[in-house]
């Protein structure tokens, strides 16, 4: 029989492997009860050495917050640049896209250099703003009310205008990603507008820096069967990779 200390030091070896644990995984590999690996979680949580989840635990705080862009853009900063160059080389000629609100995406919008026209619909002013010094771009500004913190619009109106399109892709950015949750906004609009956006693109594309992951926004905008390619830092886990590929999702690490 394990004892108690040696349950805890592998919980804690496991969450720094793994970035996350799931309370069925540790009943099975240490033999003994949900209850038994619960009462753990709790112990160690208590002493400030994780955050329990639904299901398991994690070693970061699951639930983000809302900061202005000017904050977010300054965090993982190169990590970003990196995803949003990767993400711009799937950009091809006379393509139709949708391009989302936040730092990371905005990162792609500064790594587009187009060849052949390109249409762009977004929701981020940041964002209209870095592509239309592009003559070869066209910028369809979404409107509705503007949230100060992400400079973008959301709301109904936003909404309703995206009908009349059909886009190739929409690069998305999260708050928040967690393997049993999905993705995550810090906003209810911006959830629904997000959806709203996906249901006209023929794939979603999720740019996301590592720090994200494990993380829970208030607002989920979907599971991962809705999300064909996942693009990533160097610092996310083998663990999730292969759990997210396993789910049929394409994941690009940079």
């Amino acid at each position: 029989m394990i004892s108690i200390t040696e349950r805890h030091q592998l919980i804690i070896n496991k969450l720094k492997q793994e970035g996350h644990v799931n309370v069925l995984d540790l009943c099975e590999n240490m033999d003994v009860s949900s209850v038994t690996i619960r009462k753990d979680l709790k112990l160690l949580e208590d002493k400030g050495l994780l955050f329990r989840t639904h299901g398991g635990a994690t070693l970061h705080n699951p639930y983000t917050v809302d900061r202005s862009v000017n904050e977010k853009e300054k965090i993982q900063s190169s990590e970003k640049m990196r995803i949003g160059a990767a993400a711009a080389k799937l950009v091809q000629p006379n393509d139709s896209i949708v391009i989302a609100s936040g730092t990371t995406v905005l990162a792609l919008a500064k790594s587009i250099q187009p060849k052949g026209g390109l249409t762009v619909i977004t929701p981020a002013l940041n964002v209209a703003l870095e592509l239309i010094r592009h003559p070869e771009i066209e910028v369809l500004q979404l409107g509705g009310m503007m949230r100060k913190s992400s400079s973008s619009v959301t709301g109904p109106y936003a909404e309703s205008i995206l009908a009349d399109f059909s886009c190739s892709k929409l690069f998305l950015g999260v708050d928040g990603i967690d393997l049993e949750f999905g993705l995550t906004t810090t906003n209810v609009m911006e959830a629904h507008l997000n959806r709203a956006m996906m249901q006209v693109s023929q794939k979603t594309i999720v740019l996301v820096d590592s720090t994200k992951f494990g993380r829970r926004g208030f607002g989920r905008i979907c599971g991962f069967e809705d999300v064909d390619h996942v693009i990533t830092d160097k610092g996310v886990s083998d663990y999730i990779v292969t759990t997210l590929e396993g789910m049929g999702t394409k994941v690009t690490v940079v």
